[in-house]
């Protein structure tokens, strides 16, 4: 039984943690945390399902006024478990990687953090095979993990030349506020860093993509045009999206018209926080254009690296180096694909 502890009890960090327990081969040990945030305070008032470790010794009092029971500090977590999972602020896991180097840990860092903190830029489709044993591996961003998902899947299928990306970015995950109050778009300048991630992690494609900032939070939408080897149809399309059990295909003619529809239907499914691992792609968005396909993307960003992130544990613990074999307990102990 692989044991494992997670850094930084966030937006992430509170799905990699309920992710971690849902797989029947792996042992939460503990989480942590450096105060008694609202995420922390919720656990507390759920009764404290997960231990909780103080990241920040100095703050202890601010456990202690909250009546927030702590099972000891970050370095106890480290030492008690094989693996760590760093879900703390972009450049902070760059900072304690060095606690995890001086007990010989493993650990999996997300995709704030620079591609340098790690041995391997790591996706657990598109090269599982890469990660496996390695000590430190790092996560792609929200966008990236979902984008690269279509794309190898495509890919796989019928070969992948180049693609060519619109991302349509949520400004902040609900409940932020750090990015003010807006009512404008945005846009970054090309090419976008998920197109220069999926060719660091797919390097047979060329890739190029333009950003736009919205003042929504409920999802990233992208828009994907792909130069595939042979031609593929839209019919060949939905199949080979259909078969991936973290792809789901939905219809704009069955109710899901955007991003808000599929947060609310993941509410009324009752999953937690309104959460999907997968994402989900537009029967109505794919197209052919000359001999290029064309479809739309919906990534729900507070999930749907959690999947990916419990490949890596399997990958670098080398508890399957198979990918197929490593990917396919993920799915089954998430429930990926059961809508099917």
């Amino acid at each position: 039984m692989i044991k494992v502890g997670v850094a930084g009890y966030g937006v992430i960090g509170q799905r990699l943690a309920d992710g971690v327990a849902l797989q029947k081969d792996m042992e939460l040990v503990g989480v942590a945390d450096v105060k008694p945030t609202l995420a922390v305070r919720a656990l507390k008032e759920k009764g404290m399902p997960y231990d909780l470790y103080n990241a920040a010794p100095e703050n202890q009092k601010l456990f202690d006024e909250a009546g927030i029971k702590i099972s000891g500090t970050l370095e106890d977590l480290v030492q008690k478990v094989d693996i760590m999972l760093d879900s703390t602020s972009a450049g902070v896991g760059e900072k304690i990687k060095e606690l995890y180097a001086r007990y010989g840990k493993k650990a999996i860092f997300q995709g704030g953090e620079k591609n340098s903190v790690a041995d391997v830029f790591f996706h657990g489709y598109a090269n599982y095979e890469k990660g496996v044993g390695k000590q430190f591996l790092k996560l792609t961003s929200c966008n990236t993990t979902g984008l690269i998902r279509a794309v190898d899947c495509l890919d796989k299928a019928v070969g992948v030349k180049k693609v060519a990306i619109t991302i349509i970015r949520r400004v902040a995950d609900p409940g932020d506020y750090h990015r003010g109050l807006t009512n404008a778009l945005q846009v970054d300048k090309a090419p976008s860093h998920q197109a220069v991630d999926l060719m660091t992690i797919m390097p047979h494609i060329e890739a190029t993509g333009i950003l736009v900032h919205t003042p929504v939070t409920h999802g990233h939408i992208i828009t994907v045009v792909a130069t595939t080897k042979t031609r593929v149809e839209k019919e060949q399309a939905i199949r080979i999206f259909n078969e991936h059990p973290r792809i789901r295909m939905v219809r704009l003619a069955d109710g899901f018209l955007g991003n808000a529809s599929l947060f609310r239907y993941a509410r009324d499914l009752g999953n937690p926080r309104g959460d999907m691992y997968e994402i989900a792609i537009w029967e109505e968005s794919i197209v052919n254009s000359g001999d290029d396909i064309m479809f739309a993307i919906n990534i729900p960003q507070e999930a749907v690296v959690i999947p990916e992130t419990m490949d890596a544990i399997r990958a670098a613990t080398m508890m399957q180096t198979d990918p197929a074999e490593g990917t396919a307990l993920t799915n089954k102990y998430l429930g990926m694909g059961r809508w099917k």
